[in-house]
């Protein structure tokens, strides 16, 4: 028989060394509200986070209509992102509805944003991923969130967005690279409603839409004329349809125009895990290939 003094000279010094680990923290329960915000936050909260989209992969988060699952997963949440900038307009209907307590960390403020005319006014475009430079600035709102949120895991969080900035910057010198063949007169396409700006701001890309910066508008039939009649005179000659929203109007523009199909953008939504964009790099990716592939063709 083992002697308790044994058994205790054996036993202490594991249970001290136990004693003296950090305590794990929780994984934390975050939603944000839509794929592509949603990839982001996994990046930077990595297995110290479970993360809930409330738009779903090729949802359109303009005109999402959340459900009683939604409310459920919001008022579980330790943390909740939006993007802002006017982009989830349904936000404070869920959250009262929810009872959800906290209020909502927006991942785009500090973003030097663009504004457009839409409808006699000037309204901010909310589009603000589809540049990541930006996106860089997403990422440091989202860990300093996630690291009050959680202490225990800011060296963690820390980590992974100095990584993932890395990889922002590489998507940027990717695109530059792409476009830089392309002549400027050529750098024009056609898509289904105004959601490149930030993208066209920053790779000196135009394009031509017949709606607004969001889904929810409609065009006159006085605007898609002088839209095809711009299309015409600045022989824009590739048309791209949006994954998350009809392709119904575009389709008809191109038609007039004789525009050609360049095939599906994810523009505000992330494909499913078996489609081509299911992260917000291979987004990107696809994105900046599709694009720079239907210019190099009409060039």
């Amino acid at each position: 028989m083992i002697s308790r003094r044994l058994l205790l000279s054996t036993v202490l010094p594991v249970l001290v060394s136990l004693s003296a680990m950090p305590a794990s923290a929780e994984t934390l329960k975050v939603v944000a509200s839509f794929t592509v915000l949603a990839d982001v936050v996994k990046q930077v909260g990595g297995e110290h986070v479970k993360v809930t989209s409330l738009v779903g992969p090729n949802g359109d988060p303009h005109e999402f209509e959340p459900s009683p699952a939604d409310a459920k997963s919001l008022n579980a949440a330790k943390v909740t992102f939006v993007s802002g900038e006017g982009l989830e307009g349904w936000m404070d209907r869920l959250i009262s509805a929810s009872g959800y307590k906290g209020r909502p960390v927006i991942a785009s403020e500090g973003i030097n944003t663009r504004t457009m005319e839409e409808d006699g006014r000037t309204v901010t475009d909310p589009h603000v991923w589809n540049s990541p430079v930006n996106v860089k600035v997403w990422v440091a709102n989202i860990e300093k969130a996630l690291s009050a949120a959680d202490p225990a895991d800011a060296a963690a969080f820390k980590a992974n967005a100095e990584a993932y900035t890395k990889t922002l910057d590489q998507l940027d010198a990717y695109a530059r690279s792409k476009f830089a063949t392309i002549p400027a007169g050529r750098r024009k396409v056609l898509t289904s409603h105004d959601a490149f700006g930030y993208f066209g701001r920053e790779y000196d890309v135009g394009f031509l839409a017949p709606l607004g910066v969001s889904t929810e508008s409609e065009a006159s039939a006085a605007d898609v004329a002088k839209l095809i009649e711009q299309i015409r005179a600045e022989h824009v000659k590739t048309y791209f349809f949006e994954n998350s929203n009809d392709s119904r109007l575009v389709k008809q523009v191109a038609k007039a125009t004789g525009a050609e199909p360049g095939g599906e953008l994810y523009v505000e939504s992330l494909s499913d895990a078996k489609g081509p964009a299911p992260t917000y790099e291979t987004m990107f990716r696809y994105n900046v290939n599709q694009i720079s592939a239907a210019m190099a063709k009409s060039s």
